[in-house]
């Protein structure tokens, strides 16, 4: 490509910090949020938790992620227990899903016994727990989810003998304003990009959903396919390639800045390439 390359990203909270980046890569970003974080309104399974881990019914804990793990905190603090199950938790295994939940309960002095290593996917998770001295046989392990359910995790788990405590504390819902999603959709299909940037499988979801209300679900399946495509790790990219795309980059670390650079490095090679290969 010899003029900048015109970049779609999807980001919400971090949609600006995501823009620099793609500018000082050298790209034109056009960042359209695709979802937000929806507090439950009955935080009941905040509560049970607390309950059971209190009681001491719940040997070990898996925080998902670091906005999840500050949301269930803020629950306990609306009844007075954070503080308890602060101590509590000392008493138990806790395990962390990456740097973000780890960051987040050391700031609340939470020592944490396991680190999931990048790229802090469910396998990885797994692979951590089949390390630790514990028989998970009967067991009771409290997950907090991080918008919809990890079902693969929960599948391993009750297949090694364990009970799944579930803590959701929020859930992923579309923008109150779609209009840059929509524009993202119909610019696709117009080939205004050369470039899309994944950093969350949920976000393909909430793209398609769009993409059906305009009745563009193919044309920009198509399109989008024309596209050199990054994903931020593998999650994201099982999702993609579910939902038919297939991406052609995963970035040697799971973060925005890695996503960006790499990608746009290999989109200057990969880029006519691809529109020579998926001409319709």
């Amino acid at each position: 490509m010899t003029t900048p390359p015109r970049v779609c990203t999807y980001e919400s909270r971090l949609g600006d910090e995501m823009s620099r980046l793609v500018q000082r890569a050298g790209g034109i970003p056009f960042n359209a949020p695709s979802m937000q974080e929806i507090p439950l309104s009955d935080n009941s399974a905040v509560f049970e938790f607390a309950e059971k881990l209190l009681a001491g019914q719940v040997p070990l804990i898996v925080f998902m992620t670091g906005v999840g793990t500050q949301a269930l905190f803020d629950a306990l603090e609306t009844r007075g227990q954070a503080t308890a199950v602060q101590a509590a938790l000392a008493q138990q295994t806790v395990i962390a899903r990456g740097p973000k939940p780890a960051s987040a309960l050391a700031k609340m002095k939470i020592r944490v016994d396991v680190k999931v290593p990048e790229p802090n996917t469910w396998q990885e998770l797994t692979h951590q727990m089949e390390r630790l001295p514990i028989e998970l046989q009967g067991k009771q392990v409290a997950v907090q989810e991080y918008g919809i359910a990890s079902t693969d995790f929960y599948r391993w788990l009750n297949d090694h003998g364990a009970t799944v405590l579930p803590v959701p504390v929020y859930r992923w819902g579309l923008p109150d304003d779609l209009e840059p999603l929509k524009q993202a959709v119909q610019r696709t299909v117009q080939r205004e990009f050369e470039i899309q940037l994944w950093t969350s499988a949920q976000q393909a979801t909430h793209v398609l959903e769009i993409a059906d209300q305009l009745g563009l679900r193919k044309e920009w399946l198509a399109a989008a396919n024309r596209c050199v495509i990054g994903s931020i790790g593998p999650t994201a990219s099982e999702r993609l390639c579910s939902v038919g795309l297939i991406p052609d980059l995963e970035p040697s670390h799971p973060k925005m800045a890695h996503l960006v650079r790499e990608t746009l490095q290999k989109a200057a090679d990969l880029f006519p390439a691809k529109q020579v290969s998926r001409q319709d």
